[in-house]
């Protein structure tokens, strides 16, 4: 089935099949890479999963996922001033992203 992303499904077989054969790197197609932005984001996505799949053997609270991944100058304290903030629901949020991401989700970073 085509759909928006089979051009640059295409430029990246043909990018690969030509480095393959030995030639040079072609130039990335546009929406190839991710911006830096998606690289930050990503990285700190992937480091939230590996914090979140580790908690049997680690331990760690959502609070501590927060201070190292989200937010590293984080004063929130624990308790009812953390669990009623806004802190608290965006890291929340940005481990189900990363879970979803681990179940499938990561296909639509494939079609840009």
């Amino acid at each position: 089935m085509r759909d928006e992303a089979v051009d640059l499904r295409h430029a990246a077989a043909q990018r690969l099949d030509r480095r393959l054969a030995g030639a040079p790197p072609m130039r990335l197609p546009p929406g190839f890479a991710p911006t830096p932005f998606q690289r930050r984001r990503l990285g700190m996505l992937l480091d939230i999963l590996d914090a979140v799949l580790g908690r049997e053997r680690t331990g760690i609270t959502t609070h501590e996922i927060a201070r190292r991944h989200v937010y590293p100058a984080m004063t929130i304290g624990r308790g009812n001033e953390w669990k009623s903030s806004a802190e608290r629901r965006r890291t929340q949020r940005l481990i189900d992203e990363a879970l979803a991401l681990m179940d499938g989700g990561y296909r639509a970073l494939l079609r840009g």
